[in-house]
């Protein structure tokens, strides 16, 4: 119980970012901007420096050879997939260029709706391992649990940015974003019920590698155009950079 509730109260920081998001009244352009490039800035900064060389990490713990040939084939397959994914859906559900308000709203919730899966999935191994080291040692998982709480704040601001513009219900998307943090306990839950035995590091690390590439994906597919169309070029790009800055100190605390 004490390990679960490690693993719940990381995870549940990611509504404390979506709650900052339904807090703010009126966004404007330049705080919509901000807001999605400071996204995008968290999921490269998460994809290019933890992930992928997490992918890598775990291809060689394993034996697999040459690692650092099928960790990008596994980002570019989570690449090829999103694309396949995003161009197929029919143009009434997912529209590509259309410029109305209305397709805006579309392309703007399935931008959040793309963000809190991807993320969703990164917790869920995240979960997974902490809840195994609280398993072993609380002491030593506790200050891990803190960084990581404070490593999924701008995660939950992420997923909600896009859905309170894409639907302009602000407490809904604080719902989504504390729901895309519940799968870090949901990881530790289904970790130890089943998946302990089957899931090694060549699995992990195929699948951290997959997640980078879909989510280095939605943020130049999707995050990043949509916060430049707002005409608030230079907002948008000083927020890319703060999502990278703030991922960076909470990384720095993980270690």
């Amino acid at each position: 119980m004490t390990a679960f509730a490690i693993c719940l109260f990381a995870g549940l920081s990611t509504a404390l970012g979506g709650l900052l998001v339904a807090l703010q009244r009126r966004p404007s352009e330049r705080f919509l901007a901000a807001s999605l490039g400071f996204s995008a800035g968290v999921m490269l900064y998460i994809s290019f420096v933890e992930l992928f060389p997490e992918g890598v990490d775990g291809l060689e713990e394993a034996g697999v050879a040459s690692p650092n040939v099928w960790a990008p084939v596994a980002f570019f397959a989570g690449v090829l997939l999103i694309a396949v994914i995003d161009r197929f859906v029919p143009d009434e559900i997912n529209p590509h260029e259309d410029p109305s308000p209305a397709a805006a709203g579309a392309r703007m919730r399935k931008v959040g709706v793309m963000t809190a899966l991807a993320i969703a999935v990164h917790n869920f191994p995240e979960g997974f391992a902490t809840f195994f080291v609280a398993l072993q040692d609380p002491v030593l998982a506790a200050p891990i649990a803190v960084a990581i709480a404070i490593h999924n704040i701008p995660e939950g601001v992420a997923v909600a940015v896009p859905l309170r513009e894409a639907t302009g219900k602000k407490w809904r998307a604080a719902g989504w974003a504390a729901l895309s943090g519940l799968t870090e306990p949901l990881g530790a839950v289904i970790g130890y019920l089943f998946l302990r035995p089957f899931l090694g590091p060549a699995a992990l690390g195929v699948t951290f590698a997959a997640i980078a590439g879909i989510m280095v994906f939605v943020s130049l597919d999707k995050l990043l155009p949509t916060a430049i169309s707002t005409g608030r070029h230079h907002s948008a790009i000083y927020g890319v950079v703060a999502g990278m800055a703030v991922m960076a100190v909470s990384l720095v605390l993980l270690t």
